[in-house]
């Protein structure tokens, strides 16, 4: 029995590093240890498809009427987490990338979910929040399809690009959750050049990647 609970546990631990992973295996990835890793399902010249496994990730809340006021507060509660403010009181890595969940509303403020990705040795049992407002959400096995740009991750720039995605989506006629995308970003603020960002929207039904749209 003591054998089986451990081969569950390490079976368990093999798991998450399938889906959380060293660094080296994403270009996108050039400053932290481990990032989220994926399998590609299709690609073309203006978006691709992506499948990744669940994970779990550490989240808050932060409404305001620009992403750029809203993950700004929310950074420095996640960023105060994973420095030792949690019930264990431990420092835990950062890694990449952090995604930013946004309602599609034309008009009025939003609620901008910040989350940071856990590293795989605390996939399965991450310490407890000590801030009420810090939370853990899993993200599901998921499709999405996925645009990438450089620069800085803005509301501007995270606007325009979702805009571009969902024009190239409906063009071909592609189904999408149309309630709420991602704004995806890999870099610290300390990166100047050679940064990258995404947009995310997840796939309903099979996904649609025409080699040209």
């Amino acid at each position: 029995m003591v054998y089986l609970a451990g081969l569950v546990g390490l079976v368990l631990i093999l798991t998450a590093e399938a889906r959380v992973g060293y660094s080296f295996k994403s270009h996108f990835c050039t400053e932290s240890k481990e990032c989220l890793l994926y399998d590609l399902v299709c690609k073309n010249d203006d978006y691709e498809v992506r499948h990744y496994d669940s994970v779990k990730w550490v989240s808050t809340d932060e409404e305001a009427y620009f992403m750029d006021k809203a993950t700004y507060t929310a950074f420095r509660r996640l960023f105060n987490y994973i420095t030792g403010s949690n019930k264990a009181g431990v420092n835990i890595d950062m890694t990449a990338p952090v995604t930013v969940k946004i309602e599609e509303k034309k008009w009025g403020s939003s609620v901008f979910t910040l989350s940071f990705l856990l590293p795989s040795t605390h996939q399965m049992t991450p310490p407890q929040p000590t801030d009420d407002k810090v939370y853990f959400t899993e993200m599901p096995d998921m499709k999405v399809y996925v645009r990438g740009y450089g620069g800085w991750m803005m509301s501007l720039t995270s606007s325009v690009n979702s805009m571009l995605l969902k024009r190239q989506l409906d063009k071909v006629q592609a189904t999408y959750n149309k309630d709420y995308h991602y704004a995806v970003g890999y870099d610290s603020p300390k990166k100047i050049l050679n940064r990258h960002n995404e947009v995310w929207y997840i796939v309903e039904g099979e996904p649609v990647c025409p080699t040209s749209s």
